[in-house]
């Protein structure tokens, strides 16, 4: 991890380096922009998603987490499908009070599984478990209970639109009995228009609630948009997207504002 309150300059630079390099377009272009978006297609991908989170706690710390997401769909039978999506964090945060000291380690595994039918309509959507295990290797990135929930995905994709919504809910089901009881909720809306030579615009923030915390300390809700391209580097394909979200509701320790980049290999059947 890049321990640094600048660090999200190297990464966007390192973004638009990349987006600069050379695409031929083709009419493929459109449908792997397209698959690349929705959460639940046959794509298999590695995405590598880097957010610099901003004046964070009283001390205005920097946060920075950098999430490996493998997505790998899997055949059941002619009829369905089993889409497995993981989520490692890497995580380092400044200290957020006088005197704490910064940490840096890993957060949480998430799996996430989408039942979704093999050959879907102009309405596409999946269902199935969400499983929070504690691997987190401090107590500040971890919630040090195993945790487990329903998540559900639907999406639709007219013309150049990707247009669709995640939502997801755990609760805590074993772990430390010392810790605090987790009851946790996150929704993802996410609105792409793909355009000419890979090029994109994008809207996808993440918004969360604790429902254990006190009403005013509840919700994170983001606004924001960014912009992203599909190209290649030799025969690999690659979607570079950089993102910007301002958090309009947040708890008193959040942070105010996110720069997200991200790189995701796309491994086309």
């Amino acid at each position: 991890m890049i321990k640094s309150k600048y660090s999200y300059s190297l990464l966007t630079f390192a973004v638009l380096n990349l987006s600069m390099i050379s695409v031929h377009a083709n009419d493929d272009t459109n449908d792997l922009a397209k698959a690349s978006q929705n959460p639940i297609s046959s794509l298999i991908s590695v995405p590598f998603e880097f957010n610099n989170n901003f004046n964070t706690g009283p001390e205005d710390a920097y946060f920075q987490q950098l999430s490996i997401k493998p997505v790998l769909p899997m055949t059941l039978n002619e009829n369905w499908s089993l889409v497995n999506r993981a989520i490692l964090p890497v995580l380092y945060q400044e200290g957020l009070v006088r005197g704490q000291e910064d940490k840096w380690g890993l957060g949480d595994l998430t799996y996430q599984g989408f039942i979704t039918p093999a050959k879907p309509g102009k309405v596409i959507w999946g269902i199935g478990p969400s499983v929070v295990a504690p691997l987190g290797t401090n107590d500040r990135f971890s919630s040090d209970k195993w945790s487990i929930g329903p998540n559900a995905v639907v999406l639709t994709m007219p013309g150049r639109w990707v247009i669709g919504a995640l939502v997801s809910n755990v609760w805590d089901v074993a772990g430390d009995s010392d810790a605090a009881d987790v009851n946790s909720f996150t929704a993802q809306y996410f609105i792409n228009y793909n355009m000419d030579n890979g090029w994109y615009v994008t809207t996808a923030p993440l918004i969360s609630a604790n429902w254990e915390a006190n009403s005013s300390q509840r919700w994170t809700v983001p606004v924001g948009a960014g912009v992203g391209r599909i190209f290649k580097i030799g025969k690999q394909p690659i979607n570079a997207k950089l993102a910007g979200y301002y958090n309009v509701e947040k708890p008193d320790f959040g942070s105010e504002y996110n720069i997200q980049a991200s790189i995701t290999f796309l491994f086309p059947k």
